[in-house]
């Protein structure tokens, strides 16, 4: 009877994630209806389609268009507080991370190979 009640619990218990999970994006902001901003990083250039947003939710497209595996990051004004990143993105793939930002000034960051402090530029959210 102790194992029963303990699985319809996890089960009840899951049942409030799921719906929460759903509404976000894996890097915590929501997708819907977030401002998009493409990004184009290679071996020597991190290229932003916008380097401004509202506050809200950003969704950042980054495209890998070097030879070599990628990451990208926001960071706080500081440029050493990680607001948010995505990694591994492989030559000619993308990947998309949406975010929730308040406004401020952030930098952002490709990296290349994976390593270093990346090639970084100010992103203002207003």
């Amino acid at each position: 009877m102790t194992i029963a009640r303990f699985r319809v619990g996890a089960l009840a218990a899951s049942a409030f994630l799921v719906p929460s999970l759903a509404a976000c994006s894996s890097d915590g902001g929501s997708s819907e209806n977030a401002t998009a901003v493409a990004v184009s990083s290679t071996a020597d250039a991190c290229e932003l389609g916008a380097t401004s947003a509202p506050a809200g939710s950003v969704k950042f497209t980054v495209k890998n268009d070097g030879s070599e595996t990628t990451e990208f990051y926001v960071y706080e004004e500081d440029g050493t507080t990680i607001v948010s990143e995505v990694e591994n993105i492989g030559p000619g793939t993308s990947r998309d991370m949406t975010v929730d930002l308040e406004a401020g000034t952030y930098v952002t960051a490709c990296k290349p190979g994976e390593a270093g402090d990346g090639i970084r530029g100010d992103f203002t959210v207003s």
